[in-house]
């Protein structure tokens, strides 16, 4: 074995080897799992070690090497169980572009080409790759970039964008074959109420809007994708026969027949052209609404794309140019701790004010104990801070020593860093924190009088998607909690009008508000008020799906662990989590308060779920095409009510297809190979 690579240096080798690992499961995280660990800028310089060993030792060539393939999102790449996405191949290889980071790369990238080249310049936006293909003037397939040569196919998904055309218009059906490709976002807005939303109740948040879109994308459930929002911007058309010389022309062209297409745009005819719109928009990028990393370089006439070819994983005719990110050096003055409602306890840290992206930074995030360790983080380190996608403050490490101050030495001697030790007790309620197996966060055991959780699951419970309860805001939850009017969601229903009207700010018509918003309250359905509880990893979706099985409190009160687990969507965790809700005696007073209170804690006899049939039970159904009577949400629910399953795909495990006009043709063809029956719109009806 040794003899092989004789001509290698040992230590050469292993850094190969490793550069190669540590590439694949920066690929996994970034395309994959949409966290990633590594900046793109590191990324970059790795791959590049790499290529440059590979090449000073063709002896270590592989095809699995990643410099020879890009990173691939596809489904079935996560290991997860359950159905996926469609897979289909490119038409044309969709491939990665090379990045640069300095003008001389730039100037380096542009000497290779033809004399008389004319350059258009686009902004880079940061989201997930996408392939529209379309037929005769009809949206038939929308694929990710995957590994370059398949897809996904999210067509489902991507018909929630308004702004995509799904049939062009009539002059253009004569194309048999036309592809756009673009960039799937998630605009800032969008991103900030998501990961608040996240945030709580307290699942992981997205690091960026690139793996929020990411992420979003490839939800099985596309109701759920268009109340995200979603939107593209696409950057290149191919096909055959299709007008235009240049890519200019052809991006105008697409603008023309209706796809949206970005008017930050420029044909450049010199290195200074391009260096000025490099500089104009790292300034104005700031003030766009969605999330943008650099400018992308891409010969303009067609012609001289084709001559110039392909490496192994990029176009020789396009480049990348990536905006370097903004950072601060400050230091940490403080680490404090936050109580979220299911009584994580959050680190923060709190530093001495920086500016960064036009706002000023006085406090970012820390995670957990392990991510503190991780970076070897203490009060008094100078660190460094970025905005993470531009908008989520973040420290990303410290300089090497922490007692190198930008000011005097009396402020360095102040800012002299001090051992890190996390918190052993809540600093809210001085309960001993524990931490559970598997998990990275400390909790607060405390539920039953620990102030932040008790007042984080009253906004939730109040909140907009559980009992909605309007003028129950954060503020007035602290004012009412302090006065000792509040203490938990039953107390709610205790308020009194004259309690309210007294408080500073009140009056009678703010508190006849919140009395009647607390009133409808107690006819919010079933799986809304199991949803407002706020059992944890319990959320919206999972809590519908519970109602479903067990109509009532008291049946699901009972509720053995593998009848839980039966539940799709519902792990061994979950179960544990809604078993362990009611094995606590506070819990099952508030219930109790809660039911005497009239909340809704089974199915009303008028419920649509409580009514349904059986008829579906066990069976797998695809929905595709248009329909007369109903719309393809309210058949998606009829489905779950009378006991099947809703999929998006094809496979050898579904039923039927419900086939509308217009049925996509692969689903149909699809459907031949396996002999999946197809049922129409009132056949389905009359087996209801």
């Amino acid at each position: 074995m040794m003899d092989l690579f004789s001509d290698i240096d040992q230590m050469e080798r292993d850094e190969i080897l490793a550069l190669r690992r540590e590439l694949d499961e920066a690929n996994r995280l970034y395309y994959v799992e949409n966290a990633p660990t590594m900046s793109d800028r590191d990324f970059d310089a790795k791959m590049r070690r790499l290529q440059d060993l590979e090449k000073a030792h063709p002896e270590m060539a592989s095809a699995q090497s990643p410099t020879q393939h890009v990173g691939s999102d596809l489904a079935d790449a996560a290991g997860s169980k359950g159905e996926h996405f469609v897979q289909l191949a490119h038409r044309y290889p969709m491939l990665s572009l090379g990045n640069t980071y300095s003008k001389e790369e730039i100037q380096d990238w542009v000497s290779k080409l033809p004399a008389d080249v004319e350059i258009v310049c686009e902004l880079k936006y940061d989201g997930l790759s996408i392939s529209l293909w379309y037929e005769h003037g009809r949206l038939t397939h929308a694929l990710t970039r995957g590994d370059g040569v398949r897809g996904d196919d999210v067509l489902r998904n991507i018909q929630t964008i308004s702004a995509i055309p799904q049939q062009l218009d009539a002059s253009l059906s004569q194309i048999p074959f036309l592809e756009l490709r673009g960039e799937v976002l998630l605009p800032w807005r969008n991103f900030e109420r998501l990961n608040q939303e996240r945030e709580a109740n307290e699942e992981p948040l997205f690091a960026n809007p690139r793996n929020a879109a990411s992420g979003t994308l490839k939800l099985l459930d596309s109701d759920e994708v268009r109340r995200r929002g979603l939107i593209t911007y696409l950057y290149y058309m191919l096909g055959e026969q299709l007008p235009g010389t240049t890519h200019y022309e052809r991006l105008t062209l697409a603008r023309d027949w209706g796809f949206p297409v970005s008017d930050a745009i420029r044909v450049c005819h010199s290195l200074d052209e391009v260096m000025d719109f490099i500089a104009f928009w790292d300034v104005q990028r700031k003030t766009l609404p969605v999330a943008t990393d650099g400018i992308v370089l891409k010969v303009n006439r067609l012609s001289q794309q084709q001559q110039l070819g392909y490496t192994a994983k990029t176009p020789r005719w396009a480049i990348a140019y990536k905006f370097p990110a903004e950072k601060q050096l400050t230091t940490l003055r403080k680490i404090t701790y936050q109580v979220g409602r299911t009584g994580v306890v959050t680190p923060v840290a709190n530093l001495d004010p920086v500016q960064l992206s036009g706002t000023m930074v006085q406090r970012a995030t820390l995670h957990n104990e392990d991510f503190i360790r991780q970076l070897s983080i203490q009060e008094g380190d100078r660190v460094w801070v970025e905005k993470g996608g531009e908008i989520i403050p973040k420290i990303t490490g410290k300089e090497s020593s922490s007692l190198t101050c930008s000011s005097n030495a009396a402020s360095c001697s102040e800012a002299s860093s001090k051992p890190f030790h996390f918190i052993t007790t809540c600093p809210e309620c001085g309960t001993p924190l524990v931490r559970v197996d598997g998990e990275a966060a400390w909790r607060c055991p405390n539920t039953s009088t620990c102030p932040p959780q008790l007042k984080g699951r009253i906004e939730h419970f109040v909140s907009r998607k559980a009992m909605n309860i309007d003028g129950l805001g954060q503020e007035t939850i602290d004012l009412l909690f302090e006065q000792g009017l509040l203490h938990d969601i039953a107390d709610i229903y205790s308020l009194r009008k004259e309690d309210i009207a007294r408080q500073e700010g009140f009056g009678d018509k703010s508190a006849e508000k919140i009395l009647a918003g607390i009133e409808a309250s107690k006819q919010i359905p079933w799986a809304r008020v199991l949803f407002a509880l706020g059992i944890r990893m319990v959320g919206e979706t999972t809590a519908k799906k519970i109602a479903r099985r067990f109509t009532s409190i008291e049946t699901l009160q009972w509720a053995t662990l593998e009848q839980l687990t039966a539940i799709d969507d519902v792990g061994e965790q979950i179960a544990q989590n809604i078993i362990d809700y009611f094995l606590d005696e506070h819990n099952l007073s508030l219930v109790l308060r809660l039911r005497q209170a009239g909340l809704q804690f089974q199915e009303s006899p008028s419920s649509p779920s409580a009514t349904a049939s059986q008829t579906l039970s066990g069976k797998t159904i695809v929905i595709s095409g248009t329909f007369l009577h109903h719309s393809r949400d309210e058949y998606k629910d009829l489905i779950e009510i009378h006991g099947g399953r809703n999929s998006s795909s094809v496979s050898a495990k579904t039923s039927f297809i419900l086939a509308g006009d217009n049925m996509g043709p692969e689903k149909r063809k699809k459907a031949e190979s396996l002999g999946v029956p197809l049922v129409s719109e009132d056949e389905f009806l009359q087996m209801l």
